[in-house]
């Protein structure tokens, strides 16, 4: 009989947060599979818990799966952890997953810490419905054509952010959303010096130049997703001059100066000229 792959959330910061269940997995399972083996063994060993490991990562996944489903397939139990939090969330093990399960293997989730659902649980934004885009691009020009992408977006937005690039990060924000989107930062979630920020994006960034702590530790940005738009208002009627003023200047200022010389909402009038630009960019030459 096969053997099962557990998948198995462990603490983000605070040890207490291991679930019983885990722990009792954890140290009955054949093999654990970790991103760190260092890592999971220091954390292994502040439960009492000595088990065989397996190193498995973003850069041998693709490689060493099919050795823990042959293991998995002979009947032995593996428990798949990563560095900290719920494994295949921002993390490697898809292809574990997948493999394993297209082999017949039974897979159990055993559910715990996961930082972006404890962050977006504590920021005071839509929950309802949201969308998690891990970590932004590290380069300026990828970064702002990601966020371009969702500045229609109405859901709640949740990202992972490096505390090295959190200040550039929300002047991207606040630029592509303007800073009037409601955001919140998440840092250190369940650690000692665990903070929550929470405003405008545009009081945030200036704060981030201000206060150095706001960058250290890991990071999880919140942000509110785009207004839905009651007014029913003939943006049409100013395509003429979006085009014209796209040809010589950015999105971002477009928006600004239409906004402010219109009365009209910033994010709308930046939702229609990137509509345009797209459709401008798609025509024949």
């Amino acid at each position: 009989m096969a053997g099962t792959l557990f998948i198995v959330a462990t603490p983000i910061g605070n040890l207490s947060d291991i679930t019983e269940r885990a722990r009792q997995t954890l140290a009955r399972v054949a093999v654990v599979a970790a991103e760190d083996t260092r890592h999971t063994g220091q954390l292994l060993s502040q439960y009492g818990v000595s088990v065989p490991m397996f190193a498995l990562h973003e850069h041998n996944e693709a490689d060493r799966a099919d050795v823990l489903v042959a293991r998995l397939v002979g009947g032995e139990d593996v428990a798949l952890v990563s560095d900290a939090g719920t494994p295949l969330v921002s993390d490697p093990g898809y292809r574990l997953v997948a493999a394993a399960a297209a082999a017949g293997v039974r897979v159990v989730p055993l559910p715990g810490a996961c930082a972006a659902i404890a962050a977006l649980s504590v920021a005071g934004l839509p929950t309802d419905r949201f969308v998690f885009e891990g970590f932004l691009p590290s380069k300026t020009a990828a970064r702002r054509a990601r966020l371009s992408e969702l500045v229609s977006e109405a859901r709640t937005l949740v990202f992972y952010e490096s505390p090295h690039r959190l200040k550039d990060a929300l002047l991207d924000c606040r630029e592509v959303f303007g800073a009037d989107r409601r955001a919140a930062l998440a840092r250190e979630l369940t650690k000692l010096h665990e903070t929550i920020y929470r405003g405008t994006l545009g009081e945030m960034t200036l704060q981030a130049t201000q206060d150095p702590n706001m960058a250290r530790g890991e990071c999880v940005l919140v942000i509110e997703g785009a207004p839905s738009c009651t007014e029913d208002l003939d943006l049409s009627r100013y395509d003429g001059v979006l085009r014209r003023l796209c040809a010589h200047a950015p999105l971002a200022v477009v928006a600004d100066t239409v906004s402010e010389l219109t009365g009209l909402r910033r994010n709308a009038v930046y939702e229609r000229a990137l509509l345009l630009k797209r459709l401008s960019d798609e025509e024949p030459t």
